[in-house]
């Protein structure tokens, strides 16, 4: 390959990756089905180790979403939590904590709604799980007995999905609430096993809304990577 294609290549891949971002308010026109296989023929590209591909997915559309979204709303208000793969919020630094708080600035900013405002926050959690209005939703599982080795390889699988909707112009959001309701997903869905590691709201974005105007800064790379070279 030239020299000239490589930096053509390059280019493209930090257009697509820079492109990507999250959606959290969509229209309701669906995704063609023939877009969606094309979506998700591409995601089983990713890599795993030795070519395991240990993940499961699940996509959701039409009655069953509704049904789903239904089921997921009622959960949530019975306080019917299921989570397959644990959650604390220790789990993070404070560095990343920080970055945490400043994003849900920005989001419940883009809102209208107040720091303090505790009742429109939990309200607007609840009606997150409606997928923020999109028309499609994907699950992704991993085996009942999988760790985190093998929920790595279904993040890799995710990214190269997230990639792939970007690159046919399908808007996303990766919701990690989604998967406090494992055992709901599963029931409606009629599934027998597996650990919902997370869920994939996606369609076409509502341009318009003010949440979707959130541009979310990253940080240095000096503070996340270092360079072992002498």
């Amino acid at each position: 390959m030239r020299p000239s294609d490589h930096t053509q290549l390059a280019s493209h891949a930090e257009k697509l990756i820079r492109r990507r971002r999250a959606v959290r308010a969509f229209r309701p026109d669906p995704v063609p089905h023939e877009t969606m296989r094309a979506i998700f023929s591409l995601a089983g590209a990713a890599p795993s180790n030795s070519n395991t591909q240990p993940w499961r997915v699940e996509v959701v559309s039409g009655a069953p979403r509704d049904r789903l979204a239904d089921a997921l709303q009622a959960a949530h208000a019975a306080h019917r939590t299921s989570v397959d793969f644990p959650y604390d919020d220790a789990m993070y630094l404070p560095v990343q904590r920080e970055r945490r708080t400043a994003f849900g600035g920005q989001l419940y900013g883009a809102l209208g709604i107040g720091r303090d405002d505790h009742a429109a926050r939990a309200a607007y959690d609840a009606e997150s799980l409606g997928f923020y209005g999109a028309p499609h939703v994907a699950f992704l599982f991993v085996a009942d007995r999988a760790d985190a080795r093998l929920a790595a390889d279904v993040g890799g699988y995710l990214q190269t999905l997230l990639l792939a909707m970007t690159g046919y112009g399908v808007d996303s959001c990766p919701q990690g609430l989604l998967s406090f309701y494992a055992d709901t997903v599963r029931g409606e869905l009629g599934l027998d096993g597996g650990k919902l590691l997370v869920g994939v709201s996606f369609g076409y974005a509502d341009a318009a809304a003010p949440v979707n105007q959130i541009s979310t800064p990253r940080a240095a790379l000096e503070a996340t990577t270092t360079f072992h070279d002498r």
